[in-house]
């Protein structure tokens, strides 16, 4: 069985109900799509927490070099890492109790994805949240 994705109105659920987002992977380079993408997000209202080691800071936030090291709960991991970290990231994001994971379009890992789905979180795997966020939200 392949992966599927939630319905368009499970997404707008989701986006709905999480108020903070650790994005994995959020580059401090105003080029790279998790800026640009982050960047939006916190527009729309969301408080975007940085996740990437060796870094300070990026869009103003203080960054965590692990999703164990946030010390507050986060609604949502939305991942921008290549397919072979996202099974390290499942299991870090299941470590801390996430309710959901976002990994992004161009993304895809169907055993990671579909354990983090059997382990209860919600999983939107190969879309850009951005993206989803302009067409599914009002």
């Amino acid at each position: 069985m392949s992966f599927q994705n939630p319905t368009p109105e499970d997404i707008r659920a989701l986006l709905t109900r999480v108020k903070t987002i650790a994005v994995v992977g959020l580059s401090p380079k105003p080029d790279r799509p998790s800026f640009g993408v982050s960047q939006a997000m916190r527009r729309f209202g969301y408080r975007i927490v940085p996740v990437r080691p060796a870094l300070d800071q990026v869009l103003g936030e203080k960054a965590y070099a692990k999703l164990a090291d946030i010390p507050f709960p986060v609604d949502l991991v939305n991942v921008f890492r290549e397919s072979a970290a996202i099974p390290g990231v499942v299991d870090e994001a299941l470590a801390i109790h996430a309710p959901a994971i976002w990994i992004q379009e161009g993304i895809v890992h169907d055993a990671a994805a579909e354990k983090a789905r059997t382990a209860g979180l919600v999983v939107v795997m190969d879309r850009c949240i951005w993206k989803d966020y302009v067409r599914w939200m009002p």
